[in-house]
């Protein structure tokens, strides 16, 4: 007997995860965490909000764990751990929850991503400079020393070298001797130690549209509700039209598909309203009802498929 899944939920949902320090076992459990229904959800939610029901908070946190994991795989690519994304993201998913009012109309998936994307955005925010910049005693040495180094070789230079600002090829070498790195790594410092802030945000106040890092941080083509868009479209110009068009009589759906779907070699396109009305001995207006009739029987058998 295969229980629905309030029923599994309701055991105990935080057991149902292990910790994270082990992120194998953890994303494995979380992506058999079962998913709640539409029905529940709004339950859930509505004995949260009217109740402050921490049981239910929780089944609402953990039905939507896997959301925190998929996302923050995403950001990778900064060099920060996996499951430290997921603990920020995770933290902005309760925040979702906490938040979330049921009544609007909106899936808890949809409303959740902006808090979820928020935390993880802040957290990269907040740790971005310091990320590899200092991961070997040598580096961190480097790390420390570079500017006093920077400063010493200056003074002992000529008053037009002084004011270059940057280093010379034999300055990168004795620095790259001293500290007992590689010469690449003591550019690399220099680079990222002379480099200023970017905001995350754009920073535009006349209402103009800004451009700026949050626009690349994530991949959005791997969002779930991206990834959920690009498949019904697909269904809808293929299966989908298909599926409608078989909804309508002989007469109906001649007419939708001279009118809308027919593509002739000459870009001519379909047949007027006038040309359908002399065909089926009727007027132009007649052939617009039943038009009209036509595309709402489409839309509502795509509505019951959906």
């Amino acid at each position: 007997m295969t229980l629905p899944s309030s029923a599994i939920v309701k055991r105990d949902a935080w057991a149902l995860v292990p910790p994270l320090g082990n992120l194998d076992a953890y994303i494995s459990a979380v992506n058999r965490v079962p998913l709640l229904t539409p029905e529940e959800e709004l339950r859930f939610a509505k004995r949260l909000r009217e109740h402050g029901d921490v049981e239910a908070a929780g089944k609402l946190v953990v039905s939507h764990l896997r959301l925190v994991v998929s996302i923050a795989r995403q950001y990778l690519g900064y060099g920060l751990p996996h499951g430290d994304l997921i603990q920020e993201g995770n933290v902005g998913l309760m925040k979702a929850v906490r938040r979330f009012d049921p009544e609007q109309g909106v899936r808890l998936v949809s409303y959740a991503m902006h808090w979820i994307k928020a935390e993880i955005h802040e957290y990269i925010l907040k740790n971005w400079r310091m990320v590899k910049v200092a991961t070997t005693k040598a580096q961190r040495k480097l790390f420390f020393n570079l500017r006093s180094m920077k400063q010493s070789l200056k003074e002992d230079a000529t008053d037009v070298d002084a004011h270059r600002g940057t280093l010379t090829q034999g300055e990168v070498d004795t620095m790259a001797r001293r500290l007992n790195v590689k010469r690449e790594e003591v550019l690399e410092m220099e680079t990222r130690m002379s480099g200023g802030d970017i905001a995350l945000e754009p920073q535009v106040d006349d209402g103009e549209e800004g451009f700026a890092p949050i626009a690349y941080l994530a991949d959005e083509s791997t969002e779930p509700t991206r990834v959920i868009e690009a498949h019904r479209r697909d269904w809808l110009a293929t299966d989908g039209i298909a599926h409608a068009l078989d909804a309508l009589d002989d007469r109906s759906r001649r007419i939708v598909e001279e009118r809308w779907l027919k593509v002739n070699d000459d870009t001519t396109g379909g047949m007027t309203l006038h040309e359908l009305a002399t065909e089926y001995g009727v007027s132009a207006e007649r052939i617009r009802q039943i038009e009209v009739a036509a595309m709402k029987k489409m839309r509502k058998a795509l509505a019951e498929s959906a």
